[in-house]
């Protein structure tokens, strides 16, 4: 599928992954009106999701619009506007932790959100302008305690160790039914460990870091046993624009939809993860020569909620679309460390 002269709904243009899916799509594709929608809330850092949104306003072809998908007033609008040809759904409450003490944040954006972008796919067809293609946001959180690695596509999903996991394979579900029921092709990818610069502050990494600027103790989970298949963004980005070109084949019901890994297919150990982090911000100039790693790192038990270990299958992904994810953890890590040192230490 040619994105050229396309219009692309992105939600959770102001994220993370969405933002620079966003960024990727304005520089490399032609003539194409890229629609952006974030609710900006204060999950974290909101001057990192004003920077974002600022430089995607660079690009003429980038219209934003601040709002919540969980109002289905706003999401109707927009498909009626704009009719988006491909929509590609990233809004999302993220977080394991946050998701036990705050619940409803995860009803109202993860199923009324995501409700509320499947009915209005299901009505912009009704028009004859279709949506071509919906790739959606799952995540390898809805693999629970399974304990046989690598994680495959093939592999039991119903056994979800937090709501936020529950929220995610609901979406895969509520995906395919609509997909079945009205035609609408769908492709969910399952995100890993996505990190690097300008991510998300609390992710573990970035988390790390501002603990240790502030010469705060890092509390590292499961005694340091956990693993996970950490994933720079720019290999994240590359997959997502793949399978955004390339809607999914119908499956022996007739349903075009699909689910993907999209991770780097290589686990690292969390304790070698901010040992490489910690050099990293040394070589950056970040945290000092002489910064004594030792004394501000403390083992603690699993968390609720968390898993011992991540780790993607890809080979579906490799075989339909080619992806291979090729930036080495401390070339990925070097870019954040150097990004963050520009970014909150300019002085």
């Amino acid at each position: 599928m040619d994105l050229d002269g396309k219009t692309i709904l992105i939600t959770g243009c102001a994220g993370f992954i969405g933002s620079n899916v966003a960024k990727r799509l304005l520089g490399d594709v032609n003539d194409i009106k890229l629609i952006g929608i974030d609710n900006m809330n204060d999950y974290y850092d909101t001057s990192l999701k004003e920077t974002r949104i600022e430089e995607l306003k660079e690009h003429p072809s980038f219209i934003f619009l601040k709002g919540n998908i969980a109002d289905r007033d706003l999401i109707n609008t927009v498909f009626q506007k704009y009719t988006p040809q491909i929509v590609v759904n990233l809004a999302a409450q993220a977080g394991v932790r946050y998701s036990i003490a705050n619940p409803d944040a995860y009803i109202e954006s993860n199923l009324i959100g995501f409700y509320n972008i499947l009915e209005a796919c299901r009505h912009s067809g009704d028009k004859g302008k279709g949506v071509e293609h919906l790739v959606y946001a799952s995540s390898s959180s809805v693999y629970g305690n399974n304990k046989k690695v690598p994680y495959s596509t093939e592999d039991r999903t119903d056994v979800p160790v937090s709501l936020y996991a529950a929220t995610k394979k609901s979406n895969e579900l509520m995906a395919y039914s609509y997909s079945g029921l009205y035609k609408i092709p769908a492709t969910g990818l399952r995100f890993f460990t996505v990190y690097g610069p300008a991510g998300r502050p609390d992710m573990a990494y970035f988390d790390f870091t501002n603990k240790l600027c502030k010469g705060e103790k890092i509390r590292i989970f499961n005694y340091g046993n956990c693993k996970r298949d950490f994933t720079y963004i720019d290999d994240i980005v590359a997959g997502v624009v793949s399978v955004m070109r390339k809607a999914p084949v119908a499956d022996e019901n007739g349903v075009r939809h699909k689910v993907y890994n999209i991770g780097n297919n290589r686990p690292e150990s969390l304790l070698d993860f901010v040992d490489i982090l910690q050099q990293e911000l040394i070589h950056a100039g970040v945290l000092d020569s002489e910064y004594d790693f030792e004394s501000h790192k403390e083992l603690v038990p699993m968390q609720p909620g968390d898993v011992e270990a991540t780790w993607a299958d890809i080979d579906e992904l490799v075989k339909d679309f080619g992806f291979r994810p090729h930036t080495d953890l401390r070339d990925g890590l070097r870019q954040f460390a150097e990004w963050y040192k520009k970014f909150y230490k300019k002085a």
